[in-house]
């Protein structure tokens, strides 16, 4: 047995579905230096990202979007590195400061920002979290429960098996990316044809194409033991800075300490501190090293990336305006 899966000329339209579709074929303006493409600037945590973009922004007339997971919530700023309200004076930040702790915030929450926010003009994207810089530059769209309820409860009667051999039917590339037991992406990846007439494969190979003339993408690297020194320095500098009362102060304002957002970096650490599990020192030394393998989990991510390219952090401005204003004439590398 098998459900039938309509395109929408027979069932109902995606504008219906999913609402008006954005227009991210161009952007409709350029930013002062007449740069038409967004930045991304990508790295591991501690590599300067925060201080090149508002460089940057500065010099281009741009504004800055955050792709950190962690810092849209209020409070929890140094914990998070976040740009201080001083260092984000004269640029416009976004994405920033804009869910209590205990509020949902997700990939799915990013992209459709993100996407709204670059409709309208270039900007600097900048942040260290891999999924959501992955998930804007292939496209992924996040589609919202499909108007015909009936289709998923049908599609989840039937056996994984059957699903299964349905979207190898329609969709034989993603029946190769997705777990034959994953139930779940397999009926989302049939809704999306039902919804859009399209295999979900192909929509997200004409976004990633279409993405990839849309974006400029550097990214910002430094030898192992440099990273770690830095790393440890920030550490340091957010203890001196006052991590642990900024942790005190959610804690005293009624945040759980399960909250989702506190099982960040800093955050869990001085929590189990508080509590009396470690030592002061024994808190700083984890969170050194919770941070360390923090960064190489994110290189991993970001050698799925292409057209990067990777800059020493310590190089001067020139140079990254260099590349960003004559970007269709530098080769770019990956990883």
């Amino acid at each position: 047995m098998s459900v039938r899966l309509q395109p929408p000329s027979l069932r109902s339209s995606p504008c219906a579905a999913c609402g008006k579709p954005k227009n991210l074929s161009k952007p409709t303006k350029k930013l002062s230096n007449g740069v038409a493409k967004n930045l991304i600037i990508l790295g591991q945590t501690a590599t300067g990202k925060t201080k090149l973009s508002i460089e940057l922004a500065k010099q281009i007339g741009a504004e800055i979007i955050s792709a950190d997971s962690m810092q849209v919530y209020r409070g929890m700023d140094i914990g998070t590195a976040k740009p201080t309200i001083k260092e984000r004076q004269g640029v416009p930040h976004h994405l920033i400061d804009i869910k209590d702790p205990d509020k949902e915030w997700t990939v799915a929450d990013f992209v459709k920002q993100a996407n709204h926010l670059i409709t309208h003009r270039p900007y600097i994207i900048v942040g260290g979290t891999g999924l959501y810089l992955w998930s804007l530059l292939n496209g992924y769209s996040f589609l919202p429960a499909p108007v015909d309820k009936g289709i998923r409860a049908r599609l989840e009667k039937l056996p994984t098996s059957t699903l299964y051999a349905q979207l190898s039917t329609i969709d034989a590339l993603s029946a190769q990316k997705i777990h034959a037991n994953d139930k779940k992406r397999i009926i989302r990846a049939l809704e999306v044809y039902g919804l859009t007439g399209k295999p979900l494969s192909e929509s997200r190979k004409q976004n990633a194409e279409r993405r990839a003339q849309e974006y400029t993408l550097i990214g910002l690297k430094v030898e192992r033991d440099t990273l770690y020194q830095r790393i440890n320095k920030r550490v340091d500098h957010m203890i001196a800075q006052g991590l642990i009362d900024e942790v005190k102060g959610l804690l005293a304002k009624g945040y759980e300490k399960t909250l989702p957002a506190f099982q960040a970096l800093g955050y869990k650490e001085v929590i189990s501190y508080l509590e009396g599990k470690d030592s002061r020192d024994q808190m700083i030394d984890e969170l050194k090293k919770r941070s360390r393998h923090f960064a190489r989990r994110q290189q991993t991510w970001f050698k799925r990336f292409e057209n990067i390219k990777w800059f020493d952090p310590q190089l001067d401005l020139a140079t990254f305006l260099d590349y960003i204003n004559n970007y269709d004439t530098n080769p770019r590398s990956g990883n």
